[in-house]
């Protein structure tokens, strides 16, 4: 068995922290240290929707426990899913992206890691089936 010696004369840095942004900085530069809102092919945007919805004047109804109202609509890209409160989810080919756009009133700023995970904390996820919310 050999011994090996423990050193102590080489301390070791701490990794510095990344600069904050001044206060009474440029805007443009503030504006690199602003938190975004994910985008690309991959971000998913919710919005709820507690109106009943008609497309093309025929109103959505869940084919699984026939609701009339209250949605989750998720876009991705150019696809739009329908989403009910029973957990039953399909695309939507009549709603375009610009239409999906239109509806956006106030830019969402909450994100989720996954869709189940944005589905269940607004209740989207079967634990509210049945139940219209306002």
């Amino acid at each position: 068995m050999t011994l090996v010696p423990r050193t102590t004369d080489h301390p070791i840095e701490a990794p510095t922290a990344p600069p904050a942004a001044p206060v009474d900085s440029d805007p443009l530069l503030q504006l690199r240290y602003a938190p975004q809102p994910p985008s690309g092919p991959h971000a998913f945007h919710y919005i709820r929707h507690p109106q009943e919805l008609a497309l093309r004047g025929i109103p959505v109804m869940c084919t699984a426990c026939r609701a009339r109202r209250d949605w989750l609509l998720i876009n991705q890209g150019r696809n739009v899913w329908i989403h009910c409160r029973c957990n039953n989810e399909w695309h939507e080919p009549e709603i375009t992206r610009a239409a999906f756009q239109a509806l956006t009133r106030l830019p969402d700023t909450t994100t989720y890691a996954s869709v189940a995970e944005g589905v269940a904390a607004m209740g989207f996820d079967g634990s509210f089936a049945g139940i219209y919310l306002e």
